[in-house]
């Protein structure tokens, strides 16, 4: 018996140090930034501007923007939270292709970019780069589409909510991080451990403007079923598009049905 007890007792003893290392040290479990720029858009022979943004609180943000030789409108992109925006030209050159420029920047912390990545932060940088384009460039609001993959859907769905814009498309994006975080740690207490809430759902259906909502059943990161609740919450006009393969590259495994979605999408708003 009392050899039960002592064993229970030290199982109770080591998931408290897991929790409290979870708690610890949860930044390093959503932000994975790469410092490393190594290439340019120039490699895969697009045009470009290296962009650095000032942010409110005083962070110096690096990007690109990319141009397209007969632009019909702007792209805003907010990456993953994996490497930085060197790791993107494919999907960038996709986009010019659709005759779109691009901006495309590294959050706090990514890439060249300063500081130390946490949810207002990126808010804050997403704001920095939005008024890059509407204010230093004067593009003006129904030129822009924000475009958020993953937890980039998050940063635009936020700065959706806060500005207008032309339209908005979250790719593989999740509900909340909570729901992300008891999705992949269902035997922790994510939802009490969690500081920051990236809560998508909760804002999606307060936009006012058109939606585009892309997800595979294959993504082995964020269920397909929170891509499913994210479009059920949003308001017409909105758009479905049911991508294939995993998490991340459901826009190249899907090849050319995502490029036709994508450029209808841009002719509906644009």
């Amino acid at each position: 018996m009392k050899g039960m007890i002592g064993f229970f007792g030290t199982v109770a003893v080591l998931y408290a140090v897991v929790v409290v290392l979870a708690w610890l040290f949860q930044d390093r479990m959503i932000y994975f930034p790469d410092h490393s720029i190594y290439q340019t858009p120039a490699d895969d022979g697009m045009e470009y501007e290296d962009v650095w943004l000032e942010t409110e609180d005083g962070e110096e943000i690096h990007g690109w923007f990319v141009k397209a030789e007969q632009p019909r409108g702007t792209l805003l992109f907010f990456h993953g939270n994996a490497g930085n925006i060197a790791d993107r030209l494919s999907s960038i050159e996709q986009f010019i292709e659709l005759n779109m420029n691009v901006l495309i920047i590294d959050y706090r912390g990514y890439g060249q970019s300063s500081g130390t990545p946490h949810e207002d932060g990126l808010y804050k940088d997403a704001r920095a780069a939005w008024n890059y384009l509407t204010q230093e460039r004067e593009i003006p609001f129904f030129d822009i589409v924000i475009f958020g993959r993953s937890l980039g859907g998050a940063v635009a769905a936020r700065l959706a909510y806060e500005e207008r814009a032309a339209g908005l498309i979250l790719e593989s994006t999740f509900t909340s991080l909570k729901a992300m975080g008891a999705s992949a740690y269902p035997w922790l207490p994510v939802r009490w451990l969690l500081r920051e809430e990236y809560d998508t759902l909760s804002l999606i259906e307060h936009l006012d403007l058109p939606i585009m909502i892309a997800h595979s059943p294959e993504d082995e990161i964020v269920p397909y079923r929170q891509g499913e609740q994210l479009y059920n919450a949003a308001d017409q006009p909105k758009e479905w598009l049911e991508m294939h393969g995993g998490h991340g590259f459901g826009w190249m495994a899907t090849g050319q049905h995502y490029l036709n979605r994508m450029d209808e999408f841009f002719t509906l708003v644009l």
